[in-house]
Formats: structure tokens, sequence, C-alpha cells
């Protein structure tokens, strides 16, 4: 009954999203490609005019495993208007979730819409070469993992990504967060019981060798999530990673739903995209350029 009042509540808010939005002059927008046989494995495409080669944000929405929805504003409207008009192709993907299935089964679809995506954006006007993962909360948690499992994930068709962002998630160890008693039993209904599966779930544990460069995005309102990101991070860098991270005096909510707006947070996860190539670096306008000398010594950033 719970999971069917949230499926009823997750609906309306997609259609109030959607009637209440309008893409900006000159984006195509695809809607519901499918990469799977469930009605939940879809991925909408926002194109910008005259796209070639472009680089490509595919997007992961958050929802505690259990919810969320790629059509929702928070996931897309931002992040479209900023960078689809700077020439990316955005894609913000759905999965199954629970009760349908637990969050390792949910990395499989992410996976599956990865490989999907890469297969088929060279009809879109993008490259297959140049995706960067970005996920916010439950979403975070499950691109950190699959970038977790790089090298085993790009031996199995998926072609090599240049980075990852990763936005406010606190189970960067699961492990950790099961066995402590601060919400326990929340990670339990989510994790389940078994800790041979905890371990499999969490990005901190698969995390064996140099991965893409990984931006971890945390609030400082938030008692976890900066000390679950450095701890990441450090395991990260360790292993010869390129590792940024941003504290950013926002909600958890507010990390995904204020990207793409005119902000130094904005500019800063920006200044990470440049680091990625010169061509992404070169999409980027004089504006972009002033925003950043305004945000100069607001970074809040510790980088590798």
């Amino acid at each position: 009954m719970l999971y069917n009042i949230k499926t009823f509540i997750l609906l309306s808010l997609v259609l109030i999203s959607l009637n209440g939005y309008a893409v900006p002059s000159g984006i195509k927008v695809l809607s519901d490609i499918s990469y799977g046989k469930d009605a939940d494995q879809t991925l909408d495409v926002y194109i910008p005019a005259d796209a070639k080669d472009a680089p490509v944000i595919f997007m992961i929405h958050g929802g505690a495993w259990s919810g969320g929805d790629k059509a929702i504003k928070a996931e897309f409207e931002n992040k479209v208007a900023h960078w689809v008009t700077r020439g990316f192709i955005f894609i913000s993907t759905n999965y199954r979730t629970l009760p349908k299935i637990g969050p390792i089964g949910q990395a499989k679809d992410v996976e599956a819409a990865l490989l999907v995506a890469q297969q088929r954006v060279g009809e879109w006007g993008g490259s297959p070469e140049k995706f960067i993962l970005m996920g916010h909360s439950a979403g975070a948690h499950l691109v950190s993992l699959i970038s977790s499992n790089y090298s085993t994930i790009t031996g199995n068709e998926i072609i090599p990504w240049l980075g990852t962002v990763s936005m406010d998630t606190s189970t960067y160890d699961v492990v950790k967060r099961l066995t402590s008693q601060k919400d326990s039993e929340f990670y339990k209904e989510r994790f389940g019981e078994n800790p041979d599966y905890w371990q499999k779930a969490s990005p901190f544990y698969a995390l064996n060798d140099k991965l893409p460069p990984f931006l971890a995005v945390c609030s400082r309102r938030s008692d976890d999530a900066c000390i679950e990101s450095k701890n990441f991070i450090k395991k990260a860098k360790d292993l010869g990673t390129h590792v940024e991270i941003l504290a950013v005096d926002l909600s958890h909510g507010e990390i995904n739903s204020e990207l793409g707006k005119g902000s130094c947070y904005t500019s800063n996860v920006d200044d990470f995209l440049k680091t990625l190539s010169p061509e992404i670096a070169s999409m980027f306008t004089s504006q972009d350029s002033r925003m950043k000398k305004n945000c100069a010594g607001d970074r809040g950033v510790n980088g590798a």
C-alpha cells in the first residue's frame, strides 16, 4: 500500500513538472527511449541544435532507491537550460526501484541504460566517448558504485567515460551506514540484512583501482555527507584518481534543483567539467568566466 501511495504522489509530481516546463528554444526532446523491457527502463534525451560529436551529461535521479523520476523538474530543468544551451546533450534516466529490485540491481539498470545511450548517441549528435556520469542522492550512490567498478564495467562493451559528478550521498560506505545506530533501520529497508550484500553495494569497498576524474558534492548542512565524501575521495586519490570535493551551503534537495542556475555552485561544477577535456573547456563563454571571477574564494573545495 505504501508503495502504491508513493507511486501516485510521484506520478502527480511528474505531471505537474512536465506541464510547467517549456524547453529552451532550439532544443529537441526525445522522451521515453527504452533500454529494457520494463516500463521504468527509459530515458529522456535533450539535444541542442546542430549537435555533432557533442559531450553528454548522463543524469541519474534520486529517490531513496524507491522512487524519483527522470521527468521531475529538479532533475533536468536548470541543467538543461545551462548545459544543453552550451552544446551538451543531457540524458535523464529512469531505472527500476524498490520493491522491484534493490540497489545493486538498480546499478545494473543504470549500466544497461549507459550502454544503450552510448550505442545510440551518434543518432542524436553525441559522442559515445564523451560521457559524464552525474547523479543525486540515491542516484549519486549508483553512479559512484558504477564508477568504483570502472575496470569491470568498461570491459563489458561500455566505453570509458570522462568523469563522474556525485551529488550528496551518505552511502559511499554502506557497511558503515548499516552498522551505525543512526538511520540504520532506514538503510536496512533498502539494503537488507546481508553484510555481503552491503559490501557489494558499497562504492568504498568496490573501489580498488584508478577511476576517471571524480567530483563529490556534499552539503555542509549534513552531519554525514561530507565526511563520507572525504573518506571515499581519499581512497580514490590514493589509487591515482583526480578527485575534488565541493562542499556547499545548500540543502540536500537544493544541491540537485539549484545546479544549473547562475551561481557560484554551478560555476564550480563547470570548473570541474572543464578539466575533463579542452573541448569542454572551450564550450563556456566569457560570461561564465566573469561568474568564475566573482566566485573566487567561494569554492569550498578540497581538490586532488
